[in-house]
């Protein structure tokens, strides 16, 4: 099946060569003249990719893309902007662009840059329904069946990857997931592991439910070994002495892939020690 790129661009030269440029790409194509629709438009097509243009009447691409992401939609978003300034990147990323491109550019660019989204976002492994009970921590409530996310009975917007790594989070609380096992929880064998390739999807879920995304405390990060999810939002004392001598045994990061399918099992409740995650972190520094 060959890529669908939905593109939105108010300016008809700008639309033509760029649709001609992915027609010649074998890529199908359709576009919108301005960023107001897109939501709705989004309700009658899926494309593969969408190339939004930021200076547009009615409602300019970063409002647009303020909609698209608060109503979850994760489909792939690359900015066109004649302002390619720092702060302008910038901003476009940090409202959920996949990546940002200043105009005039080079097509061959672009075309490299839709392909290179595209094999970053790669896609999240299928899961059946699950019917298993709403799981509950802190303020919030992730309901396996309806693939929503609530925090006090609000809805919070849930992409499918977000939604994806927090199940594989919530089903396995209080253990540490190495990246490549995470990875394959979340892509399959479909896609091959980067090392950096959780960065984005762990900061965007820690963005959603962190009081602070800098001081993490459900998604806690294991330097030279992977993450933990805490169910408590905190780390106290009463870890079994188990526990912590197989965490203290783990060794450096080069020892990941001699970790058990379970992870490092902790308990089951969110009573995990301190002492435990401090044996982690020592270990892997």
């Amino acid at each position: 099946m060959s890529l669908h790129v939905l593109l939105v661009d108010d300016d008809p030269v700008v639309r033509d060569l760029l649709r001609e440029l992915l027609h010649a790409n074998g890529m199908q194509v359709s576009v919108l003249h301005n960023g107001a629709s897109l939501l709705r438009r989004l309700e009658l097509e899926r494309p593969s990719v969408i190339l939004l243009d930021i200076m547009m009447p009615e409602r300019d691409g970063l409002r647009a893309l303020q909609d698209l992401r608060a109503a979850g939609e994760d489909i792939p978003v690359i900015m066109l902007s004649a302002r390619g300034g720092p702060l302008d990147r910038a901003l476009g990323l940090e409202l959920g662009a996949d990546d940002y491109l200043a105009k005039p550019f080079d097509p061959r660019e672009l075309l490299a840059r839709i392909h290179a989204v595209l094999r970053r976002r790669g896609p999240v492994a299928a899961s059946a329904p699950d019917a298993r009970a709403p799981y509950r921590f802190g303020p919030f409530e992730l309901d396996y069946t309806l693939r929503t996310l609530q925090r006090e009975g609000e809805r919070l917007p849930l992409r499918d990857t977000e939604f994806a790594m927090l199940k594989a989070f919530t089903q396995h609380p209080m253990q540490v997931l190495p990246r490549v096992k995470l990875h394959a929880m979340l892509y399959g064998d479909g896609i091959a592991f980067r090392d950096r390739s959780l960065d984005v999807p762990v900061w965007r879920l820690r963005r959603l439910i962190e009081a602070d995304p800098s001081e993490p405390r459900y998604i806690q990060t294991i330097r030279g070994k992977g993450y933990v999810f805490v169910p408590g939002g905190e780390l106290t004392e009463g870890a079994t002495s188990e526990a912590r001598e197989r965490a203290e045994g783990m060794g450096d990061a080069s020892d990941i892939g001699n970790v058990g399918d379970d992870g490092l099992s902790l308990a089951t409740t969110a009573s995990a020690g301190k002492r435990t995650v401090r044996g982690w972190r020592e270990s892997a520094a």
